[in-house]
C-alpha cells in the first residue's frame, strides 16, 4: 500500500464529503485504541474543527490515559482540535438500577456491554447536532465486513466511515505514517466495553492477523476443507463471526406488500 498517498486520499475525502454535506466538522469518540487514534488524525487533518469525545464508563485507567495522551498530541500539532470529557459511568449506572433483573447473568453481562456502545453512540450525535457535525466512525475492514465485531447503532452507528476499506494492518500504516504515539500503537486491541483489560483476540479467538488472512481466503472461495490444524481453526472461526453477525453488515429487512394486497 502506498501509505501516503492513501492518507492523503482519505483526508481529502473527508473534506470534500463534509464540504458538500455542508458540515462544520467532526465528532469522534476516541477511546485510546489504534482506530479512533488514526480517524482522528485523519480528521484533524482537514483543517476543519474536531472535537474528540472521552466518554469513560467504568473504563481501564489505561485507556483513558492513551487516550489523553493522543488527544494532547492532536491539540499540539492542530489548533483545529478540541476536546470535551463526558464521565458517562453515572448515567450507566443509574439505567442498570432502572432495569429488572434477569436469571441469564451471562446474557445480562453481553447486553450491558453493548448498552455502553450505545450510550456512548447517543452522546456523539448529541454533540453533532449541537455543532453542525458529522459523526466519524471508526471502524476497519476486518470488523466492519469480515467478522462484525462492533455493537449494531453503538460504535457502529455513524455518519461516515473513513477507515472502513482498510484492513487492520494498513490502519497501523496510517498510524505509523503519522508518528501516532507509540502506546497505542503497541496496545493489544481492545473494544474497551468491558472495563477491564481483554483484548479483542481474547473475545474472537483469533489475531486480527489471522482474520485478515481468513477474509482473504473466503473472497477467493475457499472452504474448510483447504485447511488444516490453525489454520482450519481460525478460518472456522472467522465463518462463524461472519455468518452470525451478517445482520450487521446487510440492509434492515423491509417487509415489502404485494401490490395487490394494497388496492
Amino acid at each position: 500500500m502506498n501509505t501516503e498517498k492513501v492518507a492523503e486520499y482519505i483526508k481529502n475525502w473527508l473534506k470534500d464529503y463534509a464540504g458538500n454535506a455542508k458540515v462544520h466538522g467532526f465528532v469522534i469518540g476516541v477511546s485510546g485504541g489504534i482506530d479512533s487514534a488514526v480517524t482522528s488524525t485523519l480528521c484533524a487533518k482537514t483543517g476543519l474543527p474536531l472535537l474528540c469525545l472521552e466518554m469513560p464508563i467504568h473504563q481501564a485507567e489505561s485507556h483513558v490515559s492513551r487516550a489523553q495522551n493522543h488527544i494532547d498530541w492532536l491539540q499540539k500539532n492542530h489548533p483545529n482540535v478540541y476536546k470535551v470529557t463526558v464521565n458517562l459511568t453515572p448515567v450507566f449506572d443509574s439505567l442498570i438500577a432502572s432495569l429488572p433483573k434477569v436469571a441469564d447473568e451471562e446474557s445480562r453481562f453481553m447486553s450491558l456491554a453493548n448498552t455502553r456502545a450505545r450510550l456512548r453512540m447517543t452522546t456523539l450525535y448529541y454533540f453533532a447536532a449541537l455543532h453542525g457535525y458529522l459523526v466519524a466512525g471508526t471502524g476497519n475492514k476486518v470488523e466492519d465486513f469480515g467478522v462484525g465485531f462492533y455493537t449494531k447503532y453503538g460504535d457502529g452507528g455513524v455518519d461516515l466511515s473513513p477507515i472502513a476499506d482498510l484492513m487492520k494492518s494498513e490502519v497501523y500504516m496510517i498510524a505509523k505514517h503519522y508518528g501516532v504515539n507509540q502506546e497505542i500503537i503497541k496496545a493489544p486491541p481492545t473494544d474497551g466495553l468491558w472495563g477491564d483489560d481483554r483484548t479483542d483476540q481474547d473475545q474472537i479467538g483469533a489475531s486480527y492477523d489471522e482474520l485478515e488472512w481468513a477474509m482473504d481466503m473466503q473472497e477467493n472461495g475457499k472452504t474448510t476443507n483447504d485447511f488444516t490444524g490453525r489454520d482450519l481453526e481460525v478460518f472456522k472461526i472467522y465463518t462463524k463471526f461472519n455468518s452470525a453477525n451478517k445482520h450487521k453488515m446487510l440492509p434492515i429487512p423491509v417487509c415489502e406488500i404485494p401490490k395487490d394486497l394494497k388496492k
